[in-house]
């Protein structure tokens, strides 16, 4: 019983990778209870010989080489990052519209394409910029 539950065990992990990061398919990690009813069938057929019955299998424990698990950690951390960079970013956008938009219509500022577009680019690297902002005063024309 214990050969026939450790192949059925490895057989079954050894078919999904650990995470999916996304992609379309079935994964250790995203998809617990699939996996556990895979994993049960084909405990059930191997162990059905000697009569026993599987009520339920689960995977508890998943183990890496060291070198696998840090590279796995890599990967979860540069993904959570580019989420996080894509949230702000998307923010920032939001705001610099909501910005120009209030300035014209308020009447404001009235500035030709080249001085919106330097503006833009102003604000959001202000906003998005992880220091703070230090401002240059310009005291002459930029023309």
């Amino acid at each position: 019983m214990e050969i026939q539950s450790e192949t059925a065990l490895r057989h079954v992990a050894t078919k999904y990778p650990y995470d999916n990061f996304g992609e379309a398919g079935l994964s250790l990690r995203s998809n617990a209870e699939e996996v556990a009813a895979e994993l049960s069938r084909e405990l059930q057929e191997r162990l059905a010989l000697a009569g026993v019955e599987v009520m339920e299998a689960r995977l508890t424990h998943l183990a890496y080489a060291t070198e696998i698990a840090s590279a796995m950690l890599q990967r979860q951390q540069a993904a959570a990052i580019l989420a996080a960079r894509q949230i702000i970013v998307d923010g920032a956008v939001g705001m610099v519209q909501a910005a120009l938009l209030r300035l014209e219509q308020e009447g404001i500022l009235d500035l030709d394409q080249e001085r919106k577009v330097a503006m833009i680019n102003n604000l959001l690297v202000a906003i998005i910029s992880e220091r703070g902002a230090q401002p240059i005063l310009n005291t002459g024309s930029l023309y």
